[in-house]
């Protein structure tokens, strides 16, 4: 199944984006190799040139490392991904906050509409 994007940015950066996600999810566990990248630009039906930029992007950020030219794996460094996760989560709240500011909620009231909704079940835990 192709993954979904949108028009507003770049695909590539979309696609760092998803494989990090991956990545600090657990989709791909530390020290595990990826696919190679025609296998993943076809899962997410774009470009193999565009994955590859992604991956170099990935490599950058020290999320991925090449062991040959065809075969990369997830970083072991836990900290690392632990730190990308939190980073992943900081621009989620980031995101949440300025939507609750533009439907007319404090960022107090924010808070606490998440702990109602917490409180009734809504948290996503059970």
């Amino acid at each position: 199944m192709a993954w979904i994007f949108d028009n507003d940015r770049p695909i590539y950066a979309q696609l760092v984006e998803q494989l990090q996600l991956q990545i600090v999810s657990g989709v791909y566990l530390p020290g595990e190799k990826l696919p190679e990248i025609k296998e993943l630009a076809a899962i997410a039906a774009v470009n193999p040139n565009t994955m590859q930029k992604a991956l170099i992007e990935l490599e950058k950020r020290g999320l991925i490392r090449s062991q040959s030219l065809s075969e990369r794996v997830v970083s072991e460094d836990e900290q690392l991904i632990r730190n990308s996760r939190q980073e992943l989560a900081k621009r989620q709240a980031a995101h949440f906050f300025v939507e609750m500011e533009r439907l007319g909620y404090t960022r107090g009231q924010a808070i606490e509409f998440l702990q109602d909704m917490e409180g009734k079940g809504g948290g996503g835990d059970e």
